[in-house]
């Protein structure tokens, strides 16, 4: 229950808000909550970078067993208030604060923590809708209108706050964290990590800029085992439970089936993670719905969400050694590291074998099977689509990762376009901001996008 506490005291802190901030709130004097009570609330918001029905359409992990809606990719526009006025909010009131308390750990450190988080949540907010308020925002009443900073500055600034973090950090653990427990080797392997997958994002529109920064997070040190990995554990009680167990079993809302595609990469090579993914059908066979599919609809004919996935104390796998290795196979064959083909392949099989472990407890039956099968060999002709169709495997169920890298590389191939329609490359900004912040809002659209606000422009990275 302690994670109830932590809402407690710090519920006075979300109680008149606007989009960009608090507006009740002195960002440098921020009340009475203790700074490592701000930290803990803005990570009991990490689930909602995973936890979302639409995120898992964009990646097409899921398909609608009934009512099919968001995943024919209706919604135009999304919200990132929440995130401003929530976590932001907290972490920038611990990082602009003069009064920390030294008791509560190195003040360094509650900082350092800060900032990563702060770097986390920007760089998923700004990977979903382009440019976005950075700069001026987080200002409470003093600047309720700010401007939208570009992606490139955006990624400038938090490649720059990572650094700062992670130069910063001094022994000794910080109290309340709910990710970390405090351990401060493990934030320091988390923000380089952070930074190592930043920089990957970025390989086709500034490779060198990427490549630098991809070896900056390489030398500062990133995560070595998914002991490592940035994991939000939700808890078997009503107050912090999954959110796929409150719509599955709590509301009996069966509405989500694996996809074919996905079905359709994991089952021909015996991939042991589906039984992890997903459930058997009535059948007990392992079916994947055709996403985007509007008749021939059932709750029993395919793979549901798998139990593990939708229990209610059940992990939300945010940042992960797998995700890193993957990056690694990706860079040596991009040369940004040496070894070429070696090092590539050494990376891609460990990737693997780290998922493998990740989703099965540490259990690797199956593992081998699975990488005799057709077409799991290293293939350096074809490494970067392997590298690609396995990492988005790895993904399941952080949609919204998933997704952006999808959009950078283009794998893998043959997403479905549901209705005719186009997986989308971006969300729109919220409807609001139309009139509550119009200048800036347009000038945004205009810069960016010709099209206008919707689900097709094309964010900085990927033009």
């Amino acid at each position: 229950m302690k994670r109830l506490y932590i809402i407690a005291g710090i519920s006075l802190l979300l109680g008149a808000c606007n989009k960009f901030g608090d507006i009740n709130v002195d960002p440098n004097r921020p009340s009475e909550t203790s700074s490592t009570q701000l930290i803990a609330n803005a990570e009991l918001y990490l689930p909602v970078l995973g936890e979302s029905p639409q995120a898992e359409y964009f990646a097409q992990y899921l398909s609608e067993t009934q009512y099919p809606n968001l995943s024919l990719y209706n919604q135009v526009s999304s919200s990132f208030y929440s995130l401003y006025y929530g976590p932001l909010m907290n972490l920038d009131s611990v990082i602009r604060s003069t009064k920390l308390d030294a008791t509560e750990g190195p003040i360094a450190n509650q900082l350092a923590v800060a900032k990563i988080l702060k770097a986390y949540y920007f760089w998923h907010i700004t990977d979903r809708w382009g440019d976005v308020p950075y700069q001026e925002a987080l200002k409470g009443s003093a600047n309720t209108t700010p401007v939208y900073d570009s992606q490139e500055s955006i990624y400038t600034s938090l490649f720059l706050l990572l650094d700062e973090a992670d130069k910063s950090i001094v022994a000794g653990d910080i109290i309340n964290d709910i990710v970390y427990q405090g351990n401060m080797a493990r934030w320091k392997k988390l923000g380089n990590t952070i930074r190592l997958l930043m920089a990957l994002r970025l390989s086709v529109v500034k490779p060198e800029i990427a490549k630098t920064e991809f070896n900056k997070a390489l030398t500062a040190g990133i995560m070595t085992s998914n002991v490592d990995n940035l994991v939000f554990a939700h808890l078997p009680e009503a107050a912090n439970e999954s959110y796929w167990y409150d719509q599955i079993t709590d509301q009996n809302r069966k509405w989500w089936a694996l996809s074919e595609s996905l079905v359709n990469k994991m089952k021909p090579v015996n991939d042991p993670r589906l039984p992890v993914y997903g459930d058997k059908n009535s059948a007990g066979q392992y079916v994947g719905l055709k996403y985007g599919a509007t008749d021939g609809l059932s709750t029993t004919a395919f793979s549901l969400l798998g139990a593990e996935i939708r229990k209610q104390n059940a992990n939300v796998y945010l940042v992960t050694y797998a995700q890193a290795l993957f990056a690694k196979a990706e860079a040596a064959k991009l040369g940004w590291i040496p070894d070429g083909d070696v090092a590539a392949e050494a990376n891609y099989k460990s990737a693997i074998e780290q998922s493998v472990r990740q989703w099965k407890n540490n259990d690797t039956t199956g593992f081998g099977v699975m990488m005799a099968s057709p077409g799991m060999a290293y293939v350096p002709a074809t490494a970067y689509e392997q590298i690609g169709n396995q990492r988005w495997v790895h993904l399941f169920m952080h949609g919204f990762e998933a997704w952006a890298e999808w959009r950078r590389t283009g794998f893998p191939a043959g997403l479905i376009k549901p209705d005719g329609k186009d997986v989308p490359s971006r969300q729109g900004y919220p409807q609001d901001e139309v009139f509550n912040n119009k200048v800036h809002y347009e000038d945004a659209v205009r810069r960016q996008f010709p099209g206008g606000d919707n689900l097709y422009g094309k964010l900085w990275w990927d033009k």
